[in-house]
């Protein structure tokens, strides 16, 4: 397990009101993307890059109107499979 993180503030920012959308602290969201990742079979040699990569993608998804911008709207209620796919076909 990652044991301390470096990031611009903006980034902590942006993983402060994600994590506040589903009532998570900064460790419990880092402790959930972590796990997930690994999950997924993904390699994180470097935590700090993945979570500037995630804070990007939630930001481009409210930009684009997949995401609500109100942050009230827990993300655990959005359908996230059906973001994705279409997260996926907007970049071919």
């Amino acid at each position: 397990m990652v044991t301390s993180v470096r990031l611009e503030n903006y980034f902590w920012l942006a993983l402060t009101e994600i994590g506040h959308r589903d009532q998570l602290n900064i460790p419990q969201l880092l402790t959930k993307l972590y796990h997930e990742s690994i999950d997924a079979g993904h390699d994180l040699g470097n935590f700090s890059s993945f979570l500037r990569v995630c804070c990007m993608r939630y930001l481009t998804l409210q930009l684009a109107g997949q995401i609500p911008v109100d942050p009230q709207v827990p993300l655990s209620t959005l359908p996230a499979d059906e973001i994705l796919r279409s997260e996926i076909k907007s970049l071919h």
